[in-house]
């Protein structure tokens, strides 16, 4: 073939691609191309957007029509008008600053924003949307991160967003749902419905519902079985019960995306290497479910040595007020520490850590605002 016996023509274009034959089948064509005057223009051009080596053959291989296109003419002005309308101040010598590098992202993520139809449907999108009361900042953020959106139907769109309205989400709280998750808008209107069926199930209402998608729309777009239902299995399994486990979802949905296997287990692994029972931890996960998402070494790890060996407290401390790891241990967990100690008192972690300044100041300082606590304990004692 003419591409094999031009030097780095194969390479250039990810050979090793398990796809690379069917793009010879398809377009033949392209093995009469000028590597020196096309492909390696081509390929500098993508390098300079910031497209990494692995991106190239992506885009290459995603959207072969792009071997075709005329660089000057077609591929430059088609990212130029493209970028205006999404990023904004795109200059016409292509000298890219750190923001409008995305383009470079949504390249190697979804290559077919350079067809021609994507403008068009970009425009019914954004009137779509407009109608909803959505900021266009708002969909060009959602577009960024997730340019697949650009190959839906407003129409499709259309539908999710009904299926939102039902579990109570208004024009305001559309906003966030489709800049954290915009993903969730490609969604096919039964897929969503079967995590609705699935929340229903373990007993959620409506209303809960539609509070849980709001607050963490990446739930709606997760697979039922591979990964929420799997999420509360292992806690189930673990010894939460039925009425704990809807308390910890509801308090703290972003459960159902931590990976079972390298954060779920070896968090409450380490709370039991500790010295606390599998009971003492499901109590725990029960009052304050946040704790399964803390790095052990940023957070756990610290906060447990401080209570142990410095606070010299129990570990029973923890299980009657597992919140103490929401708290910095630098910023208020040592300095009100340290001035519980230097007055010789004794209290709980809670009444140590849930009072505001004010509260905390009157009663264990005896005045009126606590403008400073020390960071250090205090070397003579007072």
């Amino acid at each position: 073939m003419q591409m094999e016996a031009r030097r780095g023509g194969l390479r250039m274009l990810g050979h090793k691609d398990a796809s690379f034959p069917y793009l010879v089948e398809s377009f033949p064509k392209f093995l009469l191309c000028s590597v020196e005057n096309h492909f390696k223009p081509l390929v500098s051009f993508l390098e300079l957007l910031g497209v990494p080596e692995a991106g190239i053959s992506t885009i290459l291989l995603s959207f072969p029509p792009i071997i075709f296109c005329d660089m000057e003419k077609q591929i430059k002005p088609k990212l130029c008008a493209f970028s205006k309308g999404i990023l904004t101040n795109l200059s016409k010598d292509i000298s890219f600053s750190l923001e409008e590098k995305d383009i470079a992202k949504m390249l190697v993520k979804y290559p077919w924003i350079l067809s021609t139809c994507i403008r068009e449907n970009y425009e019914m999108i954004l009137a779509f949307f407009n109608e909803k009361k959505v900021p266009k900042s708002s969909v060009d953020l959602a577009i960024r991160s997730w340019p697949h959106i650009l190959g839906c139907s407003a129409i499709k769109m259309k539908s999710m967003v009904e299926q939102f309205n039902e579990f109570g989400v208004n024009k305001k709280m559309l906003v966030p749902v489709i800049t954290s998750s915009p993903q969730l808008l490609l969604k096919k209107p039964k897929e969503f419905q079967a995590v609705v069926s699935f929340m229903e199930e373990i007993g959620f209402d409506s209303k809960t519902i539609g509070r849980i998608l709001c607050r963490c729309p990446e739930i709606f777009a997760s697979r039922v079985d591979n990964t929420l239902r799997k999420k509360v299995n292992f806690l189930a399994d673990f010894g939460i019960s039925t009425d704990c486990l809807l308390r910890v979802v509801r308090k703290y949905p972003e459960m159902l995306l931590l990976d079972t296997d390298n954060t779920l287990l070896p968090r409450m692994s380490f709370l039991m290497r500790v010295g606390l029972s599998k009971r003492e931890v499901c109590s725990m996960i029960c009052r304050f479910s946040p704790i399964l998402g803390y790095s052990i070494e940023m957070v756990l790890k610290p906060k447990v040595d401080f209570l142990l060996r410095t606070m010299k407290k129990p570990l029973k401390e923890i299980v009657e007020y597992p919140r103490y790891f929401s708290y910095s241990l630098d910023k208020k967990i040592k300095p009100r520490f340290w001035v519980i100690q230097s007055r010789k008192l004794e209290c709980s972690l809670k009444d140590m850590l849930s009072k505001n300044d004010d509260e905390f100041a009157q009663e264990y300082m005896g005045i009126g605002r606590l403008l400073v606590m020390p960071s250090v304990p205090p070397k003579d004692g007072s």
